[in-house]
């Protein structure tokens, strides 16, 4: 493939728009068209981030020909139906996180691309980051010696009312599904496999998590602590611990330009600052990682494989049956 890459975006909310922003920043990626509900509203979004084309329906985007990947952007709950109509309309497919409602979905999706050898990713953009990608490369050398240990945590305060999409059941609300998949990803990429979970939380009246907290056991012995909250700003940062010493990803660390890296050997400690630009509003990187995988002919990314999608999805499933938390799509 030598043509620029043909983008389709599926939805026009604000995780949309940041994603269209960035793929005017992806070299050899192109707008094609774009999506929504009512032609009204796609042809405005359209018009805005300059798309070639303007649908009036999902459909229409998953059957146009002169697309060759689709962002889907909706939110949560309407991710599977989204992302299998895609599939069936023979695109490769890029979907926003949390990837589905639970893994039952999960495997749904993954199941017909690699039937239809069609390339699908969950956009958990903070694994393309220049920052974690680095910090990634350090641990891997061995320069903090084996990693043990992970904390992390996303919190924010919310001043949204209860009718709102964060804390409606139907639309997938919660701190979990939107914010807790961060740490909990960032976890399963440094220290492996998640193999056990303890979890608590406080809901909200709505029936979602307000905040929760849990730890996980990773294959090989590792443990890590993670929490995510609606309810408190938290310090937002991510530390990979080993027998050597620490990375540290500053707040906040799911898009954060500066790293540290602590070594402590006996009285002795040392320092150092990395920072490490993301480009734009940080979402073309994983548009060009799929972008690479499309040119390969492969059909899911080494960074973000299918099993480990699967398996995050399976942890959270796990973390919202020990908190009470459940979904209409569970039933």
């Amino acid at each position: 493939m030598t043509q620029p890459i043909r983008w389709g975006i599926l939805g026009t909310g604000k995780i949309a728009k940041a994603f269209a922003t960035a793929l005017k920043d992806t070299p050899d990626a192109q707008l094609a068209a774009v999506a929504s509900r009512t032609v009204d509203s796609a042809n405005t979004f359209a018009q805005a981030y300059g798309a070639g084309r303007a649908h009036g329906s999902y459909q229409a985007l998953a059957d146009d020909p002169d697309v060759d990947v689709i962002y889907i952007g909706t939110p949560h709950p309407m991710h599977h139906e989204n992302a299998l109509m895609c599939l069936h309309g023979g695109k490769a497919v890029l979907v926003e996180k949390s990837f589905t409602m639970n893994r039952r979905q999960a495997e749904d999706i993954i199941n017909l691309a690699r039937a239809k050898k069609l390339f699908v990713m969950e956009a958990m953009w903070t694994r393309f980051m220049p920052a974690i990608v680095e910090a990634k490369r350090i641990v891997d050398s061995g320069e903090i010696g084996k990693p043990a240990n992970v904390s992390a945590d996303f919190g924010f305060t919310s001043d949204a009312g209860p009718e709102h999409r964060l804390f409606a059941p139907e639309l997938g609300g919660g701190a979990l599904l939107d914010l807790g998949i961060y740490p909990l990803s960032m976890a399963s990429y440094f220290l492996g496999p998640v193999t056990g979970v303890k979890a608590q939380a406080e809901m909200t009246a709505t029936g979602v998590d307000m905040q929760t907290a849990f730890t996980l056991q990773h294959k090989g012995g590792a443990v890590s602590a993670c929490s995510c909250s609606l309810r408190s700003r938290t310090p937002t940062e991510l530390t990979i611990s080993g027998t050597k010493g620490f990375v540290r990803l500053h707040d906040r660390f799911h898009s954060t330009d500066s790293i540290s890296v602590t070594l402590v050997d006996g009285g002795s400690r040392s320092e150092r600052t990395i920072t490490l630009p993301k480009s734009g509003n940080g979402y073309t990187h994983e548009a060009q990682e799929v972008g690479r995988c499309l040119r390969a002919g492969l059909i899911e990314s080494p960074v973000m494989p299918h099993e480990e999608t699967l398996s995050i999805m399976g942890a959270l499933d796990e973390i919202r049956a020990q908190i009470g938390l459940r979904y209409p799509s569970d039933e």
